[in-house]
């Protein structure tokens, strides 16, 4: 099958069609059509084979997991998702891997209203690379900068099982039949919290998304917001899965530093605490306060009141 045949068969006229797509796949340039009184949000991720995926993953699960990454950075700039560009490199083509990543890919972008407008095949190592536009109302996005003093810190969801999931696939880890599966999705198949980021808006004073890992994505809020941060570890939430698959050590460890889970964390000021509240009802989100920022430039972790150490960062590219 040729380049061409492989665009048409599996990418062009598939999923969503967006009526403010003028000009979609087919052409030198997608042209679109912003919304009056929106900003443009824009992002994009590579994933690749073996550094950030394991070869063994279902193409369906990488398919869905290639965009969900960029729509968690969407949703913690309160984001609302639109566009997407996909740039697709392989060894060779492989129709049934083809039918079931194009599959994953579009039942997410269908889900989140993303049209897929562009990209590119080519032949090489594995790799996925995904551009996500995303349109947000003028001067409303979140950033990482606006944290301030006093603020509250927060956190969507459960943390650590997607590292957790990832190293029972390594085999690095054995748990029980009854977490397993839980585990394992919960690595494959991120939640991206888009609903989420958009309630936050003009409440939360900054967010930002979890992929690297708490400890090393909340020093980015703390070097663009010039503070500190104070967090109360056994205030982080884990999964009942987690919880009975390792001892409260490990659960942290895989908590702070895994990375992967893509849920946000942001803070919000005393005045803003009860709007939060009845905002993520309605986005159908369980959250909870962590901490709170505090004066200087440090991250100083505590349990019970004593200082809390631990060994390990999140994860670094280089």
């Amino acid at each position: 099958m040729k380049e061409f045949q492989l665009i048409e068969h599996y990418f062009r006229d598939h999923g969503l069609n967006r009526r403010d797509v003028e000009l979609g796949i087919g052409d030198d340039c997608a042209i679109v059509l912003p919304a009056e009184g929106k900003s443009l949000a824009i992002s994009c991720d590579t994933l690749v084979e073996n550094v950030h995926f394991l070869s063994e993953i279902p193409a369906s699960a990488l398919g869905y997991k290639s965009l969900a990454v960029n729509l968690s950075d969407l949703a913690s700039m309160g984001a609302e998702p639109a566009w997407m560009t996909l740039a697709l490199t392989m060894p060779e083509v492989n129709e049934e891997w083809l039918t079931q990543f194009s599959q994953g890919l579009f039942e997410a972008a269908e889900y989140y209203g993303v049209s897929l407008v562009g990209g590119d095949t080519t032949r090489g190592p594995l790799s996925i690379t995904v551009t996500i536009h995303g349109q947000v109302p003028h001067g409303k996005a979140l950033t990482r900068a606006g944290a301030n003093n006093g603020d509250w810190i927060y956190v969507t969801g459960t943390l650590g099982d997607s590292a957790l999931g990832l190293d029972i696939l390594l085999g690095k880890q054995e748990v029980s039949s009854d977490y397993k599966g839980y585990l394992i999705n919960r690595h494959y198949n991120p939640t991206p919290r888009v609903l989420a980021g958009q309630a936050l808006r003009s409440l939360a004073s900054s967010a930002i998304d979890l992929s690297d890992g708490l400890i090393s994505d909340i020093q980015h809020i703390l070097k663009a917001s010039s503070v500190g941060a104070i967090i109360d570890v056994d205030a982080i939430p884990l999964s009942t899965s987690m919880l009975e698959s390792v001892d409260k050590d490990k659960a942290l460890s895989y908590a702070l530093t895994g990375g992967e889970d893509y849920e946000l964390l942001f803070t919000v000021p005393e005045a803003q605490r009860g709007a939060i509240d009845t905002a993520l009802l309605h986005a159908g989100v369980k959250f909870v306060k962590i901490g709170q920022i505090c004066p200087g430039d440090k991250l100083k972790l505590v349990q019970d009141g004593q200082p809390y150490q631990i060994e390990q960062n999140g994860f670094e590219h280089f």
